[in-house]
């Protein structure tokens, strides 16, 4: 066992190895691992990172091909994070809120939670107008590169900020901490953030953070395609947004209500 930092809580390495193992398939997506891919990236012995998808195996959380030499992320995975967003209140807090805002403005709207240097996607209404093939719903995208994410970023001190270079979607991503800030200044100003082809080519986010929580753990966004976005229509989405997200926060229980998880 190793430290962690944690008010001297000592790591269990067998436990971090698992969450290691699991982070990773689930990175992966669609695309398996062999063996010698997770024991070369995790620096494990070949012979451990064997016992240990088999063990993940028998118990659902990793599936493997029938010649038994691909390795993926198992349904129990999907059973746990179903699960999470079931008994999350903040979840279910803001749904009813989403369907309003998709009703209004007829675009996509999502709610994310900042997750280390991530956005995690937590629930979405897609336009009828642009369906998304995938849905984003468990999906991350870096926090610097999109509406959500910029969003919640501004509500912490700049000092905070990684200090890059940053990890680049498109040509319009912010590559460094100095382009960041510049943009997080304006965001505090305005009062929400706007994405314009930094995530998603073609694509353009309003967010807005959920200050039910200091600093905020969340916040909704609207995304639309740049072909549908004229002055009068988004001036139209900010107005619903910042409604919709008074309504919300409004609504929300104090931190010393219902359990509050960090």
């Amino acid at each position: 066992m190793s430290e962690t930092g944690g008010g001297g809580v000592r790591e269990v390495k067998s436990a971090a190895r698992t969450v290691e193992l699991l982070e990773l398939l689930a990175e992966r997506g669609d695309r398996p691992a062999r063996l010698q891919e997770l024991a070369d990236e995790l620096g494990v012995p070949r012979s451990s990172m064997y016992a240990l998808l088999q063990t993940l195996i028998s118990r659902g959380w990793v599936r493997t091909d029938i010649t038994g030499s691909l390795y993926g992320i198992g349904i129990h995975a999907l059973l746990t994070g179903t699960s999470y967003l079931d008994s999350d209140p903040r979840v279910r807090l803001v749904r009813p809120y989403l369907d309003e805002a998709s009703e209004a403005l007829g675009e996509t709207i999502h709610m994310g939670r900042l997750d280390g240097p991530d956005v995690a996607y937590l629930a979405t209404r897609e336009s009828h107008e642009y369906l998304r093939t995938i849905s984003r719903v468990g999906r991350r995208l870096p926090a610097h590169a999109g509406a959500l994410g910029k969003a919640l970023l501004a509500e912490r001190p700049d000092d905070a900020l990684p200090e890059g270079p940053y990890r680049t979607l498109t040509p319009n991503t912010h590559p460094d901490r100095a382009s960041l800030a510049a943009d997080l200044a304006e965001v505090r100003a305005r009062g929400y953030s706007v994405d314009r082809e930094e995530g998603v080519p073609g694509i353009v986010g309003f967010g807005f953070a959920l200050r039910y929580d200091s600093p905020a753990q969340d916040a909704i966004s609207c995304s639309v395609p740049v072909a549908r976005l004229t002055p009068g229509h988004e001036e139209r989405i900010v107005a619903v947004m910042r409604e919709v997200r008074a309504k919300i926060e409004a609504t929300a229980p104090a931190a010393g209500g219902a359990a509050h998880w960090r």
